[in-house]
């Protein structure tokens, strides 16, 4: 089985999953799945869902993990699914993709480093990425609920 098909796979357990879920609690919700890079990704769309994400995606993060738990259990495998819901994390990616960019201008425009405030492993990882395409270094430092990003230059 290829990569790809193992992650269609991945992606198909978890919308059956999260299917049955719906079910049970009786919520209305669309399942999209996709590949993005080398993760599935799914998606729960429609009807009125901010409790399934919670405050500050709180429950949308515990969903992932029983997500991904249900799809270990069926496949044997470690999975990296990433699951949204409502849209929230495409938003705070979004969010996040700007405060990034911020950051950035602000190093180059004054050379400090430029500490940012703590963060979800999801959200450091946007951070890293817009970071790294702009060329500079951004490290996670804390821990657990005060793990954040520090935005640097390269030299420092």
């Amino acid at each position: 089985m290829s990569d790809t098909d193992k992650l269609e796979h991945e992606g198909d357990v978890a919308a059956d999953f999260l299917e049955e879920l719906l079910d049970i609690a009786d919520l209305d919700g669309d399942i999209d799945m996709d590949v993005e890079g080398d993760r599935a990704a799914v998606s729960i769309v429609g009807g009125d869902l901010d409790h399934l994400v919670g405050r500050d995606g709180a429950v949308l993060d515990a969903l992932q993990e029983l997500t991904r738990l249900a799809v270990h259990r069926a496949t044997g495998e470690r999975s990296r699914l990433m699951l949204d819901v409502a849209g929230f994390r495409a938003g705070r990616r979004s969010e996040l993709e700007e405060v990034a960019r911020v950051a950035v201008e602000k190093v180059r425009a004054d050379g400090e480093p430029v500490a940012l405030e703590p963060m979800t492993a999801f959200e450091r990882k946007v951070v890293h990425d817009v970071v790294a395409d702009a060329g500079l270094v951004s490290e996670s430092e804390g821990a657990d609920r005060d793990r954040h990003v520090v935005v640097r230059r390269g030299e420092d």
